[in-house]
């Protein structure tokens, strides 16, 4: 008997079907010697804290860092996750061989990993399902060409490190920036990967915070209704502009040089899955994770290959199937697209068709099962993959890039113009604005020649940095922040990202969810909370893309079986380990006070309030001693001025109104507040005990007592009434640490009739017991 697993039951359908496999089991599919069994995601996952040791739950500095000896698994926590889980492991115990046929990846051999190790069937031999499209063609010849599981022992042993030194800097690096800085109940979420992310996005909002635009000047020229440029730049003063503008004022204008260049613009690379997301964002404003999940759909309905892929190449052995798959989609929606292809001639160049940039799956094209009717989302992203791949195929793009220069009066100016000479590939992007802006005609110019010209000078304003759009994000998590343009370059970078194209829209997720950053249309940008968590971690190494995109580097030679496991965890323990010492430094300088935020000179110390050294050169910048009834110290001076916030809430006055707040200090130099009860802001209640059922802090909010962690799934909550009854912090303390109150008086039916009860703290969950509490 040989038990195949799947990643999801719709996968596991499909082998079914082509294996011709047609009885329906519970949780399992039966016939010809095979059961197919499926998984929902991750069925296990690494043990919490207190499953090692029970003191490990409850959160304190003296326990960190917390690192286990050896790693533990379980169930994940719902039924319906249980129930399949014991499944498997039963079908796992009666089978004389397993077939892993989770996704083709890193994580999807973690899934099957875990779940093999968690059902203790590792002796069992097992043998790997490895393909890059689900169509009938590719369950087969994958059946056929099935590999000893062992041979992707390296895949698992990076998947492994993935999740363990997530685990181990995540968790650490969580509980003790929350003890330390989460006044009131705060939860701050540290992650190896997402924290870098939230500081890059973070250090792009304060660079346009504190950007201060500046006038430049440009002198241009007018000559056969083509302007030129002076060759010199912009000027930084105007009265430098108008000098050059008088000096050639009234002479003749000289062409000094025509040069004409061909420039060859070749078809993009195909796609991999960053470079499809950063393309529909730009294109249709879709988020990450939209573009990811409508791929997973159109890939589940076998129209394109595995999407999860880092790599823009296809492998040699592809190429014979090239031909016939531009004519079936050439018999579909795509003819006239592939009509002016020689089918019989392609160029099949190393450009597109390499071994060695293929790894786990090559790049994302269409398959030859066309499909029917689609979504809008499925529309949209299936033409942009189909209109690629078929752009492979075209010529290049010919263009002819004409410099001409020219002079008066011995002062040089320059133009440049475009002409397509041949369209080539971006034939297939007619309505591409960003292609029809490209051409610029000039008319023909002849060296030598001379005429009048009508100078003048223009006066512009330096913009800021633009806030991340996702497609912006999406390339610095690729080159782990990066800037780059260069495709060569580019490809070299990949090995250092931050996450992986399968993770990428997730952490962009999470750090939404945790309202450390926000959408704005198509920008991200910082929260309050976001700039707050990067402000108060003093250890950059958290916050370093290029530690991140060194670690993952890591990771993908271990997979290579080019680095050793071991040493990887070795380092990720001893870095967890630094982290508690690199928390102790100071957040800002108590010697100094600080820069005015409005024209950078130091701020002094005044009877009343701290002022800008600059006030005689008329700079009005002043915070005073005593901000919304919080007096502001030299302490609280300096934090605002270096960190633009306090590192702590204080009683803030506003009106009639008396709440937790942090006191702010913008680029304007206005000084404000953030409620400690905000959405995007540290919680202003205090924790009256740990959540039982995760490793939050049950807190007290307007209408419960309930655990921090709710926006990541907690449920235990219990309401400040019930029954008519007021339940107080302490009634509410009892319940969580013993189990329950004791009887109590004056509850109220819904009818109104008064009666006691003892309330139960069951599953996060208050139930009423009407006996004698034990």
């Amino acid at each position: 008997m040989k038990v195949i697993l799947t990643e999801k039951p719709s996968v596991a359908r499909d082998i079914a079907r082509c294996l011709n496999i047609r009885n329906k089991r519970d949780g399992y599919f039966e016939g010809n010697g095979y059961r197919i069994t499926w998984a929902f995601g991750h069925l296990v996952e690494l043990k919490e804290p207190d499953d090692y040791h029970k003191e490990w739950k409850r959160w304190s500095l003296e326990t960190l860092p917390i690192i286990p000896e050896k790693f533990g698994l379980k169930a994940r926590g719902d039924a319906s996750a249980k129930k399949q889980l014991n499944t498997i492991k039963h079908l796992f115990k009666e089978a004389d061989e397993i077939i892993c046929a989770t996704d083709a990846g890193r994580e999807g051999e973690l899934i099957f990993r875990y779940i093999l190790s968690w059902s203790q069937c590792l002796s069992k031999p097992f043998k790997r399902l490895w393909i890059s499209s689900l169509t009938d063609e590719a369950i087969r010849k994958g059946f056929a060409q099935l590999q000893d599981g062992r041979l992707y022992d390296n895949l698992y042993r990076a998947a492994k490190c993935r999740s363990e030194s997530d685990w181990i800097v995540g968790l650490n690096a969580t509980r003790l920036y929350t003890l330390k800085f989460g006044q009131n109940g705060t939860l701050w979420t540290i992650g190896r990967v997402q924290t870098p992310v939230l500081a890059l996005i973070v250090q792009r909002d304060a660079e346009i915070a504190s950007f201060i635009p500046k006038d430049f000047w440009e002198l241009q020229t007018l000559y056969r209704d083509t302007v030129f440029q002076y060759a010199g730049g912009r000027f930084d003063q105007q009265v430098d502009a108008e000098a050059l503008l008088s000096r050639i004022d009234g002479h003749e204008f000289r062409i000094t040089a025509v040069k004409g260049k061909q420039e060859t613009v070749n078809p993009p690379l195909l796609y991999d899955l960053t470079d499809l997301q950063k393309d529909m964002s730009m294109r249709y404003g879709f988020t990450a994770d939209r573009t990811l999940t409508c791929a997973q759909q159109l890939y589940e309905k076998k129209h394109i290959t595995y999407p999860r892929t880092d790599s823009r190449y296809l492998s040699n052995d592809m190429k014979a199937g090239m031909k016939p798959l531009l004519e079936k989609l050439r018999g579909g929606p795509f003819g006239p697209q592939i009509a002016p292809l020689d089918l019989d001639k392609l160029t099949l160049n190393a450009r597109y068709f390499n071994n060695a940039k293929v790894t786990d799956h090559h790049a994302i094209i269409p398959t030859t099962t066309l499909p029917g009717n689609l979504s809008y989302d499925e529309e949209k992203l299936y033409q942009a993959i189909a209109i690629r791949f078929i752009a492979a195929f075209y010529p290049p793009c010919i263009k002819q890039v004409t410099t001409v220069q020219g002079e008066t009066n011995q002062v040089q100016f320059k133009t440049t113009g475009t002409v397509i000479v041949s369209p080539g590939w971006q034939a297939l992007y007619k309505n591409d604005e960003k292609k029809d802006k490209e051409q610029k005609i000039l008319p023909e110019f002849m060296q030598g020649e001379t005429g009048p010209h009508q100078p003048s000078v223009s006066q512009g304003k330096t913009t800021p940095p633009k806030p991340y759009t996702e497609a912006a994000l999406l390339s610095m998590m690729e080159s782990a922040g990066k800037t780059c343009d260069d495709e060569t370059l580019k490809e070299a970078l990949k090995e250092k990202g931050l996450g992986t194209p399968a993770t990428r829209a997730a952490i962009i997720e999470t750090l939404i969810k945790r309202n450390y950053i926000e959408r704005q249309k198509k920008n991200l940008l910082s929260t309050e909370a976001g700039r707050h968590l990067i402000a108060i971690i003093a250890d950059d190494r958290l916050k370093s893309a290029a530690m991140t995109g060194e670690w993952e580097s890591k990771l993908k030679k271990i997979e290579q079986n080019a680095y050793d496991p071991d040493q990887f965890m070795a380092e990720i323990i001893k870095f967890t380990q630094k982290i508690k010492d690199e928390s102790t430094k100071p957040l800002y300088d108590a010697g100094k006070l600080g820069e005015c935020p409005l024209c950078h000179k130091p701020v002094i110390e005044g009877r009343k309030g701290y002022g800008c050294s600059g006030w005689k050169e008329g700079c009005q910048f002043v915070l005073w001693k005593e901000v919304y009834g919080v007096p502001v110290t030299h302490e609280l001076a300096s934090q605002l001025l270096q960190n633009g916030r306090t590192l702590q809430a204080y009683k803030v006055h506003v009106g009639d109104e008396v709440f937790n707040a942090q006191l702010t200090l913008n680029a304007q130099g206005e000084a404000g507040y953030i409620k400690a009860a905000g959405k995007s802001a540290p919680i202003a209640k205090e924790a009256i005990a740990d959540c039982p059922l995760c490793s939050g802090l049950i807190i007290e909010t307007p209408k419960a007592y309930s655990c921090s962690e709710w926006r990541n799934g907690c449920k235990a909550v219990i309401w400040k009434t019930i029954a008519h009854k007021k339940i107080t912090a302490a009634m509410a303390k009892k319940m969580i640490t013993t189990g329950q109150t004791g009887v109590l008086k004056g509850f109220k039916s819904a009818k109104g009739s008064a009666f006691d009860a003892n309330l139960k703290f069951v599953d996060g969950k208050v139930q009423m017991d009407f006996g004698k509490p034990a």
